[in-house]
This record gives structure tokens, C-alpha cells and sequence, in this order.
């Protein structure tokens, strides 16, 4: 069963009065497939009316989609030839973070993911994609597995942050994410990152530090959940709509701040409502962005990804 957002309603009563008119058996006088047309039609209209003027709370629920494409989706969808690596050699293998190698389009890569389940049960298993310390531990010893052997590294980001949990603080939470952000950053091979639906605090930028970041037109990237924000500022997590427009989340403001390098269209109505086009819209962004980092030797690579994470500190003090 299709799950709708709050401000889906209209969609929903229209898709219901559809499913509704499938099921019947034609009466005398009506044609069914003329009437399923005309509120297809009228959906499609609604759909874009709604979609065209989404507000960043909205976007929020959106990115937060249980149907919107996880990352496992894109790895099956994207990478032939997978083959998961687990563990980070030396605490425990932490299943909120997906790693392997594969072949991307026919070049071999490692991948790098986040993976926030799409069931009770696999969200559990996946501590709904808040990894802990030994997660970016994993991403770190693979990161330096792709220096090694000269692979490219491809990362899909969808995490409301890392695990806060007093057990991830004890094994070095912050130090772990901090590792991994250098990882990113030093590493002698070209990356790419995508956020696919929610980019929270370090927990993401921590696999998302790259030559590259693309971002889907309805995800979210933030320092920090609309909730959490609002909890802080005003001691109140219903005032997350309010926090969600301070804080410039959305693919949009990104763009336009630089702090994304491109935003890809999502088909209308989400991801969630044709993930086949989603994931193969990611794919063909992450084709066009590898292609000229293949180009560079490591030290050009590395030189130019300084340079981009330092510029956005310079135009983020320029700005205040």
C-alpha cells in the first residue's frame, strides 16, 4: 500500500476513488478506462501544482519518504559484480554502513553507502542508518583500500546523522567521523558522493567529503535535523518546520551556497513514486561527474578538494 504525506491528501483521495474504479465491473453507460484517465490526468496535475511549491519542512518528509529508494537499491541497481566487505578490523562490522567493491558501468569501484532499511526488521538491523564509530571506521579502512589499488569511490549518503548513543561516544564517536572526513579528503582516487534523501550532521559529510557531491532534488543536507534544531534553539521540536527554512536545507539553497556541486531532478512526485528513473538519473550524474576526475593524477585530485572545502569556509565567513 502506497504511503502518503500529510499534504498528499488530495493525491491520495484521487488515487483511492482510481484503485476504486479498477476493481468495478463497467456499468451500463460508463466507460471506466476514460474516467481512470481523466483522474490520472487530474493527479499528474496535482502532483505538480503540490511538488512545484514545497516548502524545506515538506521536503523533509519527503526525504524521509519509507518509500523513497535506499541505498542497498541504488548498490543492486547501479553496481554489477558486488561483493561486500564487512568489519573495520578491529571492534565489529556495523551493518549501517554498506561497503564493497563492484563495477560501476564496467570500471571497478568501491562503494560506500548508508543504509537506513525499508522494514521494521531491517531498519533495526541497519540502526536506521546511524552508524557508530566502527561504521566510519569500515569507510575509513575502505577509502584507503580504493588509494591502494587506484579505485574510484562512490558513496551513497542517506543518514539522519550518527548514532548518539553513550556506547558510540565510549569507542570514539567524534574521532571516528573526524577520520573518515580526512579519509575523504586524502584520498588519491576520485569520489563522488550522492545524497539520496536525508545528509545529517558529520554522520554524512563524513562519507561525503568528495571531488563531487550530487544531490537529489528532494533530499535534505544539513549541520543538523530540523527537530534537533528546534529543540535547542526553542526547547520545542514542533517549531521544525520554522528550523527547517533557517537552515537551508534543500537541494536548492545548496546549490545556489555552493555546498553541492549539482542537484538532480527526481521524478514528479519523488523518488519514491518511480525509484527505476531515480536510481538511473543518479547513475547517468555519477557517470558525468567521474568521467573528468578519471582524468587527474592523485595530487591535482587531492590539491583541487582542499581547495573546494576551503573556499566554502572563505564564502561562509565572507557572507556573515
Amino acid at each position: 500500500m502506497r504511503h502518503f504525506l500529510d499534504f498528499e491528501k488530495p493525491i491520495a483521495e484521487l488515487e483511492s476513488k482510481i484503485d476504486e474504479l479498477r476493481r468495478m465491473s463497467e456499468p451500463e453507460g460508463m466507460n471506466i478506462a476514460d474516467e481512470v484517465e481523466r483522474l490520472n490526468e487530474k493527479v499528474e496535475r496535482q502532483l505538480r501544482q503540490i511538488y512545484a511549491k514545497l516548502t524545506p519542512w515538506q521536503k523533509t518528509q519527503v526525504a524521509r519518504h519509507p518509500d523513497r529508494p535506499k541505498a542497498g537499491d541504488y548498490i543492486r541497481a547501479l553496481i554489477t559484480e558486488f561483493t561486500p566487505l564487512a568489519g573495520d578490523r578491529a571492534f565489529a562490522d556495523d551493518a549501517a554502513v554498506l561497503s564493497g567493491l563492484g563495477r560501476f558501468r564496467g570500471r571497478s569501484v568501491v562503494v560506500l553507502g548508508t543504509e537506513k532499511g525499508s522494514d521494521t526488521e531491517s531498519r533495526v538491523k541497519h540502526n536506521f542508518g546511524m552508524a557508530r564509530p566502527e561504521g566510519y571506521r569500515k569507510a575509513r579502512r575502505m577509502m584507503a583500500l580504493a588509494g591502494r589499488f587506484g579505485l574510484p569511490i562512490l558513496s551513497f549518503v542517506d543518514t539522519a546523522g550518527a548514532f548518539p548513543g553513550i556506547e558510540a561516544e565510549a569507542r570514539g564517536q567524534a574521532e571516528a567521523i573526524a577520520r573518515s572526513i580526512e579519509a575523504c579528503l586524502e584520498a588519491p582516487v576520485p569520489m563522488v558522493a550522492s545524497i539520496i534523501g536525508e545528509g545529517g550532521s558529520g554522520g554524512a559529510i563524513a562519507l561525503a567529503a568528495s571531488d563531487c557531491v550530487l544531490m537529489l532534488e528532494h533530499a535534505i543536507y544539513s549541520v543538523i535535523s530540523p527537530e534537533g534544531c528546534a529543540s535547542i534553539l526553542w526547547r520545542d521540536a514542533s517549531q521544525a518546520p520554522v528550523a527547517a527554512e533557517a537552515l537551508r536545507l534543500t537541494a536548492e539553497d545548496l546549490k545556489r551556497l555552493k555546498l553541492v556541486d549539482r542537484v538532480i531532478a527526481e521524478p514528479l512526485g519523488g523518488a519514491h513514486r518511480d525509484p527505476e528513473s531515480a536510481i538511473q538519473a543518479v547513475g547517468d550524474a555519477i557517470a558525468e561527474a567521474l568521467g573528468p576526475l578519471l582524468a587527474l593524477d592523485s595530487t591535482t585530485l587531492k590539491a583541487r578538494r582542499r581547495e573546494k572545502f576551503l573556499e566554502m569556509g572563505r564564502e561562509g565567513l565572507a557572507q556573515r
